[in-house]
């Protein structure tokens, strides 16, 4: 795991275009999978039922592409602490691919590149590049350009 300290609103400005680092390694669990499909309603066979899936297309039950993009919540905290934040909300999505399926069972990780900064009322709203990778694959499972407000 790497991470970056940011002192402020002004470190966040003065940080855009630079990696902010990766998280650890997350393990992808079937039980992980089936509280998701719970929680969104959505029970495709795919996602939650192992024996249909080891003859599916990708040999086996694999994570929502929302279940991944939904770690960006709790990883972020191991990629970047901006020093003084009261409240951090997230703010929307510009773009979001889902390039390769993640089978359960295996890591995720994230990494992190600030694109850009601006001021808001009351704090910054930083835009970041995030790419999550699948350990041992060599495309990554989900890229996205995610926004953030953090006020101080």
């Amino acid at each position: 795991m790497t991470r970056t300290t940011l002192k402020g609103a002004a470190g966040v400005e003065a940080a855009v275009g630079t990696t902010l680092g990766t998280s650890d390694w997350r393990h992808i669990t079937q039980e992980a999978v089936n509280l998701f499909a719970d929680a969104t309603g959505d029970h495709q066979w795919i996602h939650v039922d192992p024996e249909r899936a080891a003859s599916g297309p990708f040999g086996g039950t694999i994570a929502h592409g929302y279940l991944t993009l939904s770690l960006a919540s709790v990883l972020i905290s191991e990629v970047v602490d901006v020093e003084g934040v009261t409240m951090g909300v997230n703010y929307g999505c510009n773009k979001v691919r889902f390039i390769s399926p993640v089978p359960v069972g295996t890591a995720v990780r994230m990494s992190a590149v600030l694109a850009g900064a601006e001021d808001v009322p009351g704090g910054v709203q930083a835009t970041l590049d995030l790419t999550f990778e699948i350990d041992g694959v060599d495309k990554p499972a989900c890229v996205a350009q995610v926004v953030y407000r953090w006020l101080f």
